[in-house]
């Protein structure tokens, strides 16, 4: 953070800064909006009194939007004050299932086509009178549709062309299922984001004894989709990785999909090791939980699923029953999805806020700096790592 605070005021900011949490992600928003009203309201400089400057400093970045909608279900958004010049950075979570709307008399649950369209309607509200447009999705909307198999629709680069033909210049996303979409619009900003810094450092936070070497520790993908994610992970913690692989039945299918004959694992011996099993999320679960049975099978150690999101489609019964079990000690997801009051009140859960990071991108990309230092976190994991063995080892 102090390395920002002495770069950033060596350019001037892009515009006027303006933060659209949508309804969907208000609560992560409010906390993005806090980070970046204590920074610059902390930072004194002598060119900060220039018209350059002027709102750099205010009590509330967040820009006031409506989304009203009619009995027939269709809807429109309205800028409450005025945008033009500013540089805005619109935040949407389409994963938020707890919103509803009225619609002929029934209560209708918000899909992510709803959210997706909602910032559709926000982006025209502002008319193009911004000086710049951002888009901050943190689950990117239609990401597990994003390549084309036969005779199939290609929904995520769709979206994404959507949203650059109406002016979005810059759409920073989380963990995406496949970063190759943004192939789809080569000729704007894309970011994928990864969280790997947040979930060390919460894990550590929370638990006591790791010894993070190869002797001791290992990284585990469920899938051959996830094995980049643990690679990475592993190279710098300098452990070992291992990796499940579905074998599928190709002679039959059930529910439009070839089952599943069995998992085989590829990697070195594991008993007795604690380890981190990793994916871009969690959806029904089955996957993460039936790859803990078989690593404890296998005489695994401690178990941690770490998820950039943690959709639990299928609830959480799944994963009351794995923990009583002993089938894993730990859940960490992050706050970048809708998150049920029920799943923050689990005894095995750990919550990675990600608002501080977000702040940090947005408030470097508002001076038009280069946010590669902040998307690759190596040299803070490393540094999380040895203050905690240095801890442990005393």
């Amino acid at each position: 953070m102090a390395q920002l605070r002495t770069k950033d005021l060596t350019t001037l900011p892009v515009g006027r800064l303006g933060l659209i949490p949508l309804e969907s992600c208000q609560a992560l928003g409010a906390k993005v909006n806090d980070w970046l009203v204590k920074w610059r309201n902390e930072r004194n400089h002598r060119e900060m009194d220039s018209f350059a400057f002027d709102g750099y400093q205010r009590d509330s970045f967040i820009v006031g939007v409506q989304n009203p909608r009619f009995g027939s279900g269709e809807g429109k958004s309205v800028v409450t004050e005025s945008v033009r010049g500013d540089d805005i950075y619109l935040m949407v979570d389409v994963c938020n299932y707890s919103l509803t709307y009225r619609i002929s008399g029934f209560t209708n649950l918000m899909s992510p086509d709803d959210h997706f369209q909602d910032l559709k309607r926000v982006i025209g509200a502002i008319g193009g009178k911004a000086r710049r447009v951002n888009v901050i999705m943190p689950y990117l909307y239609e990401s597990r549709q994003s390549k084309r198999v036969g005779r199939e629709s290609l929904d995520c680069a769709t979206a994404l062309q959507e949203l650059t033909s109406m002016g979005v210049e810059n759409i920073i996303t989380f963990d995406a299922h496949d970063a190759r979409v943004q192939n789809a619009t080569p000729l704007h900003g894309f970011e994928t984001v990864q969280p790997s810094y947040q979930f060390i450092k919460a894990l550590l936070n929370h638990e006591d004894g790791l010894r993070i070497d190869n002797e001791h520790f290992m990284i585990i993908s469920p899938d051959e989709g996830s094995m980049g994610r643990a690679i990475y992970l592993a190279n710098i913690l300098g452990v070992d990785m291992g990796m499940y692989y579905k074998r599928l039945d190709y002679s039959r299918r059930v529910n439009g999909r070839h089952p599943i004959a069995a998992y085989e694992f590829l990697g070195p011996k594991l008993e007795g090791k604690d380890m981190i099993l990793i994916d871009d999320m969690i959806s029904s679960g089955n996957t993460v939980i039936e790859t803990a049975a078989l690593l404890k099978k296998r005489g695994a150690g401690r178990i941690y699923i770490c998820s950039t999101f943690g959709l639990f489609t299928d609830g959480l019964e799944k994963f009351d029953d794995a923990y009583s079990r002993g089938l894993f000690d730990k859940v960490l997801t992050t706050n970048l999805v809708y998150q049920t009051p029920e799943l923050l009140e689990k005894p095995y859960y750990i919550n990675c806020d990600m608002s501080k990071y977000i702040a940090l991108i947005i408030d470097t990309l508002n001076h038009d700096l280069s946010v590669s230092h902040l998307l690759n976190p190596v040299d803070r994991i490393k540094n999380c790592v040895n203050n905690y063995m240095a801890r442990y080892n005393k």
